[in-house]
């Protein structure tokens, strides 16, 4: 049996026991402390910190995440760390609040209740969760889904507000040869079991803010956004809050009924389909990338929250965008998937 150790986080004073055989980012996963991340993978470096004291070896991770350089000052990535004593870990990337409201990650076996086709590439998967579940979530997070047969996952955001409901609620994007997006074509029926991990993220609404929200999306990036905004009109949430939506054509946006209400439901919101490659000549939205309409239409973003959720070629280039209007890099929020797993899945 592994030898367990205390690693402490600075500067927010908190304290886990981590396994010899888990990494540090799982051993707080699974005592409800939500650390900023991403792929888990080492190939991002969302979960870089500092090592301040303590015996830490790590995994294969891409230097790309983490070059070497850094490696040698003493940074590490907390997704393919393992301590071997007591560590204290000094915390790059946090935020406070979201730690503390952390949720335990669990495992629940599901089963699958519906699969419909909301385009012609995008799927809603919905599951049922057993009664009375362990698992919870908060609107925005997203967990592991095992593909079947197999001991790989793929990470797909919550589309429903939360796991009271009974189910989950997802939106994917199938792509050809993808190994769970092409069980949504002809391999998955109604009952069948899916083994779930989660939740993960923190792609969530900060509660203390009362700052004007800026969500941009495209594709499956619906989900997440799209939880949100259930929330808040759940809520009664009366911030100004904006949609930019990214598609190719018309036929290529969905959920436009449920926008349409949203739009009634919540007096400050506007919900701004966006596309890229061909519409029709009395389209009211935006033309262009959906990155192009947003400097089109901000000029300065410097008091609002931004939410990102798309490709990783969207992100890629709404982010330096968002420094150009004036966000503050705490003012973003986004998941961010390795791009193996979005091409694949």
């Amino acid at each position: 049996m592994a030898d367990t150790h205390k690693v402490r986080f600075e500067p927010v004073g908190i304290e886990i026991d981590a396994d010899e055989d888990e990494t540090v980012l799982d051993a707080a996963f699974r005592q409800g402390v939500m650390l900023i991340h991403g792929c888990k993978e080492g190939q991002c470096s969302a979960c870089k910190s500092f090592l301040l004291d303590g015996d830490l070896q790590m995994g294969r991770y891409s230097t790309f995440a983490l070059p070497d350089f850094e490696k040698d000052e003493g940074y590490v990535l907390l997704c393919r760390s393992h301590v071997y004593s007591d560590t204290e870990i000094e915390l790059v990337n946090y935020d406070e609040d979201m730690i503390r409201s952390g949720l335990p990650v669990v495992t629940v076996e599901t089963r699958t209740a519906e699969v419909a086709d909301l385009t012609h590439d995008i799927s809603l998967l919905r599951l049922n969760l057993p009664e009375e579940p362990a698992f919870r979530f908060h609107p925005g997070q997203y967990v592991d889904i095992t593909v079947p047969g197999t001991g790989e996952h793929r990470s797909f955001s919550m589309a429903n507000v939360s796991a009271a409901e009974g189910y989950l609620e997802f939106i994917i994007k199938r792509y050809p040869g993808g190994r769970f997006s092409g069980l949504l074509e002809d391999g998955l029926a109604v009952g069948d079991p899916l083994e779930v991990v989660g939740p993960y993220g923190t792609f969530t609404l900060r509660v203390s803010s009362d700052r004007r929200l800026v969500f941009v999306g495209g594709g499956a990036g619906m989900a997440p956004i799209l939880s949100l905004l259930r929330q808040m009109a759940e809520s009664g949430n009366e911030r100004e809050a904006v949609y930019y939506y990214g598609a190719r054509t018309e036929a290529d946006l969905f959920q436009l009924q449920e926008m349409a209400h949203l739009t009634q439901q919540l007096a400050a919101f506007e919900f701004v389909p966006c596309l890229s490659d061909s519409w029709p000549d009395d389209w009211s939205g935006g033309t262009g990338l959906v990155t192009d309409v947003l400097r089109f239409r901000e000029e300065n973003l410097a008091d609002c929250d931004v939410y990102l959720c798309g490709p990783p070629p969207m992100i890629d280039s709404a982010l330096p965008l968002l420094e150009q209007l004036g966000v503050p890099e705490e003012q973003i929020f986004f998941d961010k998937f390795t791009i193996t797993a979005a091409a694949e899945d």
